[in-house]
């Protein structure tokens, strides 16, 4: 599929992969797909950073590839490594044939034959299908060096391999960075991106979503479900319940026949919605019920 040729037509691509997304999100992805830039992506866990290059990807018809990032990531694990098993038998079968030129020897070891390529590498090969969507997910967890190394690749869309030589990518992938903001990412980085900071959204935003990702839930649930997790946002809590969290316990409560909410669902059913223990024992006792009286007279003027 062509990259989009205006805002409204990114919003309904994305809307028919199941991303509900709102225009200052869609104007930003519009601009990196027709700019040819990274887009960086921030904001709190589950609220659909990750998602939206799977849609991308998706809507696009486009192969995606993720690098899943983790302190203490280096460029073997990111871009290249050598597969040394390999390597071993490869000389252990020249030796017992009785080849003595190390110098072919060496240039057959060092080729692509027994190259493992990872994400950063393999998202800059030519694609038949057009540039992938390349995901890199939780920068933030990474450490410095890492970071300057990428700002590198990511200026020119090449790395180099010693043993081969430098390999660029034909066409520049469609880039997107993801962070929880777990730490600040440097801001040379930044620059090299367009940024968008990825809100919880509003309750009809929110709604929306859910009937999208969950459309098996019925309309009064949904309502009941989005108003309580979003008054449970405003508490005072470890870790804030993402989207992902919304539609999961939709889910959840649907496999277990709920049609409506009460103190004792709520209850049984935290672990879909919470994921520390001092969260969940904030809920104990009258405090399910009190978010949840909250969350119904928000609704009131609705029904």
């Amino acid at each position: 599929m062509t990259i989009p040729d205006s805002i409204s037509a990114v919003q309904d691509m994305l809307t028919a992969q199941g991303y509900v997304c709102d225009r200052p999100l869609a104007t930003v992805v519009f601009l990196a797909l027709k700019l040819g830039r990274p887009l960086f992506l921030e904001g709190e866990a589950g609220v659909g950073k990750t998602e939206i290059a799977k849609a991308l990807a998706a809507g696009l018809d486009r192969r995606l590839i993720r690098l899943q990032c983790y302190e203490g990531l280096d460029i073997s694990s990111a871009v290249y490594e050598w597969n040394f098993p390999a390597q071993m038998v490869a000389i252990r079968t020249a030796e017992a044939a009785g080849a003595a030129d190390r110098k072919d020897l060496q240039t057959e070891l060092f080729s692509d034959e027994f190259l493992i390529e990872r994400p950063l590498l393999e998202a800059m090969r030519p694609d038949e299908n057009g540039a992938p969507v390349l995901l890199i997910d939780e920068l933030d967890r990474t450490d410095e060096p890492f970071e300057a190394f990428l700002l590198e690749a990511l200026s020119d869309f090449q790395v180099t391999i010693p043993e081969l030589g430098t390999v660029t990518a034909p066409e520049p992938p469609i880039v997107i960075l993801t962070s929880n903001r777990t730490r600040e990412v440097h801001d040379a980085l930044k620059r090299r991106c367009l940024y968008h900071w990825v809100d919880y959204p509003d309750f009809e935003r929110e709604m929306e979503i859910l009937a999208a990702r969950a459309p098996d839930v019925a309309e009064t649930l949904s309502r009941e479900v989005v108003a309580f997790v979003q008054a449970l946002r405003r508490e005072d809590l470890f870790k804030k319940p993402g989207v992902a969290e919304t539609i999961d316990w939709a889910k959840c409560l649907l496999a277990l026949d709920v049609v409506t909410l009460s103190p004792q669902v709520i209850a049984d059913t935290l672990g879909a919605i919470l994921k520390y223990q001092d969260d969940i024992a904030k809920l104990q006792n009258s405090e399910a019920k009190r978010i949840l009286d909250k969350a119904n007279a928000s609704l009131a003027p609705d029904q």
